[in-house]
């Protein structure tokens, strides 16, 4: 099931809390029992409860892109993650993992917002851009992962 959680402070100037990220994923630890993630950054804190599903190996949460600028939390599935990893491939992408997750971080990169529009699955995410000190968050058409 997974479960994600966090909180943007709209002023650049206060200071996100690993504690209060931690009590929040706490409230939710029934939603992913495997293992938690942490991000925690300036005015930004993302967590992520894993229920290990897919890529039980290397598809932790947080997720970061290989350049560290982008981050990610991520419930839900991407049915075809399969498609577009092979579309990004061909677009010149590496992938380290097999997850899904990693799809969606390769997707923003190469066409931004739009990403979503190319996602079919129930999904609920948060993306933080780190360059354009923007947070990034999507769910499904039909709302099924809120």
């Amino acid at each position: 099931m997974c479960g994600i959680a966090g909180y943007l402070h709209f002023d650049k100037e206060a200071k996100a809390s690993q504690a209060l990220l931690k009590a929040m994923t706490d409230c939710i630890a029934y939603r992913g029992p495997d293992g938690e993630g942490f991000y925690v950054r300036d005015q930004v804190a993302l967590g992520h409860r894993r229920l290990s599903i897919i890529d039980l190996s290397t598809g932790s949460q947080p997720m970061y892109s290989e350049d560290r600028k982008n981050v990610l939390v991520f419930n839900g599935e991407i049915y075809n993650y399969l498609e577009l990893r092979e579309e990004l491939l061909q677009l010149g992408h590496t992938f380290t993992t097999h997850s899904d997750t990693e799809v969606i971080l390769k997707a923003y990169e190469t066409w931004g917002y739009d990403c979503q529009n190319k996602f079919n699955g129930m999904w609920a995410f948060a993306l933080w851009d780190e360059q354009k000190q923007e947070l990034f968050l999507s769910r499904d058409r039909i709302g099924e992962k809120p």
